[in-house]
């Protein structure tokens, strides 16, 4: 595995990490930043990301340093490939596991057929809510600070493209998918949209982003390989 040196950061890297679970993106281009500047002693360095991904999901986050960093704006808009699970039959209010069930619902209904069809709704150009657990800001404030104090907010729909939606995995109330998707759509929206039209609550109880544009989660690095690609400490302080 080759080594990076402080030279190669400042011109600039795209670098790929397989974000862990728990963990928020700004907490890794923190640990990557820390981790360029005590091993190479570089002073200052640019370091951000092209993309967030919440917490509660893994995959694919791609890290930009130095003069790179002026690139984040065209990787973002590339389309994002995600793979995950819906639970059906219950709903929350952050379209997630970041909180708790609110309301359930009947799932006897429903067959493999039923699922399978659904999808077709939700492919091409389709009009999606952000969730209003979500970092969008509305008059200078996250929407998610509105909606952990209770507070009431109109959220504006925005139109985003699904280019591809599948089920590979159905054993009721938990139903696997595959999406291909355009900068822009929130997962936990389709998750929760796709419970009510199959008649059904549902939300998102996994999520892993395996692509953006032609970079693969497969070579993405860990925190740890990450570390074995830096010189040993040459800190300069």
């Amino acid at each position: 595995m080759n080594s990076f040196t402080a030279e190669d950061f400042k011109n600039g890297q795209i670098l790929l990490f397989d974000k862990p679970l728990e963990w928020t993106s700004f907490q890794v281009v923190n640990k990557v930043r820390w981790l360029i500047r005590k091993n190479c002693g570089i002073k200052k360095i640019k370091v951000g990301h092209a993309g967030t991904l919440d917490p509660l999901a893994t995959g694919l986050l791609i890290i930009c340093t130095g003069k790179f960093t002026k690139k984040i704006q065209e990787l973002q808009g590339q389309e994002k490939e995600y793979t995950g699970t819906f639970t059906l039959g219950a709903t929350t209010p952050s379209y997630d596991l970041e909180t708790e069930i609110d309301h359930t619902f009947p799932t006897d209904h429903l067959s493999a057929e039923k699922l399978q069809q659904a999808t077709e709704q939700f492919k091409g150009d389709i009009e999606q809510f952000p969730p209003v657990f979500s970092a969008l800001k509305k008059d200078g404030k996250r929407l998610y600070e509105y909606a952990r104090k209770g507070e009431e907010v109109k959220i504006n729909s925005r139109m985003v493209n699904i280019s591809s939606f599948e089920l590979t995995n159905i054993e009721l109330p938990e139903v696997d998918f595959k999406v291909s998707c355009s900068k822009g759509t929130y997962i936990r929206s389709l998750a929760h949209d796709f419970g009510k039209a199959v008649e059904s609550g549902a939300h998102l109880s996994a999520l892993r982003r395996t692509k953006i544009g032609d970079f693969n989660v497969e070579n993405a690095f860990t925190i740890d390989t990450f570390l074995e690609t830096l010189p040993e400490r040459e800190q300069k302080d």
